[in-house]
């Protein structure tokens, strides 16, 4: 794998975990909502995935992949 990891590795590990678990769970709760609590969730969920992209930015391509 040869390229650097960022400074604060395991936080934002830690972090890519956490967000990837709360997203599979906030749509495993929105299959049962309709409405105002459903684009709540959806809004949350669209939060957590930008957070995401932003973490994968700071790893080599593909480095969450890998590890799965």
């Amino acid at each position: 794998m040869g390229e650097e990891l960022p400074e604060n590795f395991p936080e934002f590990s830690i972090m890519y975990k956490t967000l990837s678990n709360q997203i599979r769970k906030l749509k495993k709760e929105k299959e049962n909502l309709q409405g105002e609590e459903e684009k709540e969730i959806q809004l949350k969920i669209k939060n957590y995935e930008l957070e995401i992209i932003k973490i994968k930015k700071k790893f080599p391509d593909n480095f969450f992949e890998e590890l799965n």
